[in-house]
């Protein structure tokens, strides 16, 4: 099978926009708990009336402030709660959001803002502030900042605004405006915008939640949300929960908080990226093995994989099902805790998860549905769905959706969840929609008899990390080459928890600089691992790290004793690097700077 297409369970808006999932759900479920809010150690629960009243309060208090239909307004910030209600308040005033990483570096800020032409920026921090003020562009007038009670303040701002001008504005709105505008890192320095519009968000949330109906509409269903909302798949997260009338709650510090959110809210279900699910697995392994039980959680492991491959071919032992009973009391039910104790399944994107990582949380009682798909097709192109599962693939198209390969193995998409373009840049568009306005992705796949994809490769340079976020190497590349100590390098972390790179060195000036610290007869092995040259090298990785975001930047690196030639066949003849020639010759290498 090299085509499918999946047939939509929701027809294609022909009227309406993002604001009606609001403002519907309270007209018609007043008291619904829409939402939770951090309140101390516990919640505090949010009712659709509740939430679409704070909703408007803020859309008036950006109207006041002179935003008008078509605006775009930037917000960054961690996930919180009031990214959620700020969200659908620019809507609700008729503008459209530009969401920026907290992480994001100034000159990234500072591309954002003037690409997109941002009148408007609400902030999380006060030390946020400071850095936007920094590059703030003249058009970028106004600024709010969440920690300093926004919402209080949008809302005593807006107080002369009727509820007339609130409605029409939202009713201004057709499913073809813009809604969002997403940078994404290509393959060259600046980000490209996309653009995303209220039907490609209606198409996609409406057809993923009836199709994931046993997760999204579950009597009594909730999920925390710890992704980026920035991400698009934090986003889709966002609006499925609130088109969904799920009970939804917000995870500012994954790191520090997740535990304890997970502990006193309990979801039904959590949507994360692969890493999360590696950590969980890595945390429980590692406490196992101080207490003593490592053996004891090696083997249950074994048994949750075993028994969940059981499960696909329809025949479970006595033996290993008795197996797994014990073990379920030992080892799976504390796993299951961990995560909140209610937890039955979850979706993971953003990057593969891994087969034996998916088999053994099936097993453990947790199933993780794993789906596919980027910033350009509004997160999800494709999902496993309960009814329709295979671990080790992404899925099937998502209702409504058609999923092609090319004679060259690249996954296309086209369908209502595929982006309008790219945010005034009709040459991107151009590389990326073919003459039959198939997105090309980029990335290489299969399909099975029975329309499930499986990706196999990546087409294109760019790198995804195991936390899912796209970094586009030559942005590091070209800054750590600028160093004159640098002849060569290569960033890698592919499905990885950070990113890192391989140096080679210039040996020109290598000469001088040997010379200038009386080195002299260090061999290229004793200099790789020389510490004053590796300073040296690392403040050149300061500098190139300061283009980008903490997660795109360089966190480990190794100096290579040889450098990188057209004879030895790592480059081309216009010296553009062999990525997988380079990869192949120096695994060893890789692999130590993600182990050691």
């Amino acid at each position: 099978m090299n085509e499918i297409t999946n047939p939509a369970l929701v027809p294609a808006a022909t009227a309406g926009n993002l604001t009606n999932l609001i403002a519907e759900r309270a007209w018609f479920e007043p008291e619904r708990i829409v939402m939770s809010r951090p309140l101390g150690d516990g919640w505090q629960s949010v009712t659709a009336q509740e939430a679409e009243a704070q909703i408007r309060e803020s859309a008036k208090g950006l109207i006041a402030a002179g935003i008008q239909i078509g605006d775009r307004v930037a917000i960054m910030s961690r996930t919180r709660y009031e990214w959620t209600i700020l969200d659908f308040a620019i809507w609700f005033a008729g503008g459209v959001v530009v969401p920026v990483y907290d992480t994001s570096s100034a000159e990234q800020i500072d591309w954002i803002l003037k690409d997109s032409g941002a009148v408007g920026i609400i902030v999380e921090t006060p030390a946020l502030r400071e850095l936007v003020q920094s590059v703030q562009p003249a058009h970028t007038k106004h600024m709010w900042t969440i920690t300093e009670d926004v919402l209080s303040t949008l809302q005593a701002a807006g107080k002369h605004i009727g509820d007339d001008e609130i409605d029409r504005r939202r009713n201004s709105l057709v499913p073809d405006s813009l809604a969002t505008i997403i940078y994404t890192s290509g393959t060259t320095g600046k980000p490209k915008g996309v653009s995303l519009t209220h039907a490609n968000f209606l198409s996609e949330c409406g057809n993923v939640v009836q199709g994931a109906a046993d997760l999204f509409l579950k009597p009594g269903g909730s999920t925390l949300l710890f992704l980026p909302i920035a991400h698009v798949f934090g986003r889709m997260v966002e609006i499925g929960a609130i088109a969904a009338g799920l009970h939804l709650a917000h995870c500012s510090d994954p790191v520090g908080r997740l535990p304890m959110d997970l502990a006193s809210f309990k979801p039904t279900f959590v949507l994360a990226v692969p890493r999360i699910f590696e950590k969980i697995y890595n945390g429980a392994e590692a406490r196992a093995e101080a207490a003593g039980k490592g053996k004891i959680f090696r083997k249950a492991a074994d048994v949750a994989i075993a028994y969940s491959e059981s499960l696909d071919k329809k025949s479970i032992s006595p033996l290993l099902s008795l197996k797994h009973k014990l073990f379920d009391r030992l080892v799976f039910s504390k796993i299951r805790a961990g995560m909140g104790g209610r937890v039955e399944a979850a979706i993971s994107g953003g990057a593969p998860l891994g087969v034996r990582l998916g088999h053994f949380y099936r097993g453990a009682g947790i199933t993780i549905l794993e789906g596919y798909g980027l910033t350009e097709t509004t997160a999800g192109a494709t999902l496993n769905v309960t009814g329709a599962h295979r671990v080790g693939s992404v899925g099937r198209p998502v209702p409504g959706t058609s999923v092609k390969i090319a004679e060259d193995g690249e996954v296309l998409i086209r369908g209502p969840i595929v982006m309008r373009g790219y945010w005034n840049n009709v040459a991107a568009d151009q590389e990326v929609f073919n003459s039959d306005r198939w997105f090309q992705s980029g990335d290489l796949g299969k399909l099975d008899e029975e329309g499930f994809l499986y990706i196999v490769g990546r087409k294109k340079e760019l790198i995804v990390t195991a936390g899912g976020k796209n970094v586009a190497p030559a942005v590091l590349e070209d800054r750590l080459r600028a160093h004159p100590l640098v002849s060569q390098c290569m960033v890698v972390g592919d499905n990885q928890p950070f990113i890192a790179a391989l140096v080679t060195l210039d040996q020109d000036s290598l000469k001088s600089w040997v010379s200038a610290h009386k080195k002299e007869g260090a061999s290229m092995a004793d200099l790789a691992h020389d510490p004053d040259l590796i300073s040296v090298v690392q403040t050149a990785v300061d500098e190139a790290n300061k283009a980008v975001s903490k997660a795109e930047s360089i966190r480990k690196f190794i100096i290579l004793p040889t450098d990188f030639t057209i004879a030895g066949g790592h480059l081309t003849a216009k010296l553009s690097m062999k990525r997988a020639v380079i990869a192949k010759e120096f695994a060893k290498e890789i692999e130590q700077l993600f182990t050691k």
